[in-house]
């Protein structure tokens, strides 16, 4: 199978602990399938980092990695944005900079991506084991419900990170603070065709969550509200002819 050029983009706050061996796993996991680039956004960490990412791409020359700094901290929606707008590749996939995501299920991703034959789609990771605490998982299966009932998006863990959307139909989204949690909604509302695999979830390897039960809940509320009212205004025109005449000399 013969892939289009992927971007593989990180976005990260304080995750110098566990990039070095993220990057080396996508690196191992695309090396034979396609042609790729990885780009990590270091938005506003207060530890190292961007240095690790730079001293790891002075180790493996022969992976094409460009890394991003962000002077102050926007948040993960606004990195990835940076990320996808420097990416190079047609394909993106989207994954946590924390090690949960495992980058062995992307050939599974990219796979699922060339059987698409809508210009717009959304690859989405399906956490089936997932390694969090019980009540972690509690407030992700209610969160997960309420979303699904209100947008119908087909995702039942649109919170994995492990995500494949071609490049320009994540530039046609309507960009929004979190809007990274909302993308299969919002690629329904360009009417694209949304797929879910299965993929492997890993507990954090280093640092700590920058998500909270309550800022998840009061912001997902706030934001699904806006979700609706844009999907609800959407407008897809469909060209039934278009007629060009080139002037005469």
């Amino acid at each position: 199978m013969t892939y289009p050029f992927v971007s593989a983009v990180i976005p990260a706050k304080d995750e110098s602990m566990n990039l070095p061996t993220l990057l080396g796993e996508i690196k191992s996991a695309l090396t034979a399938h396609c042609q790729y680039e990885i780009i990590v956004v270091d938005d506003g960490s207060s530890d190292n980092t961007y240095a690790v990412c730079e001293e790891w791409g002075q180790k493996h020359p022969d992976a094409a990695l460009t890394v991003v700094r962000h002077q102050h901290s926007v948040g993960q929606s606004t990195a990835l944005l940076t990320a996808v707008n420097q990416a190079k590749g047609k394909w993106i996939v989207t994954l946590d900079g924390d090690g949960q995501n495992d980058p062995a299920d992307i050939p599974a991703l990219l796979e699922a991506a060339s059987k698409q034959d809508n210009p717009h789609f959304c690859i989405a990771g399906y956490r089936k084991k997932r390694q969090d605490t019980e009540w972690k998982r509690f407030q992700s299966r209610f969160a997960n419900a309420i979303r699904q009932a209100v947008l119908k998006d087909g995702v039942k863990d649109t919170g994995c990170g492990l995500k494949l959307i071609p490049r320009n139909s994540y530039l046609a989204l309507p960009y929004f603070d979190h809007m990274h949690r909302f993308l299969p909604a919002l690629i329904r509302r360009v009417e694209g065709h949304i797929d879910v695999v299965p993929v492997n979830h890993r507990g954090r390897w280093g640092g700590t969550s920058k998500y909270t039960a309550l800022n998840r809940a009061w912001v997902g509320l706030i934001d699904m509200c806006g979700v609706v009212w844009l999907s609800h205004r959407a407008k897809s025109p469909r060209v039934e002819k278009i007629s060009q005449q080139a002037p005469h000399e």
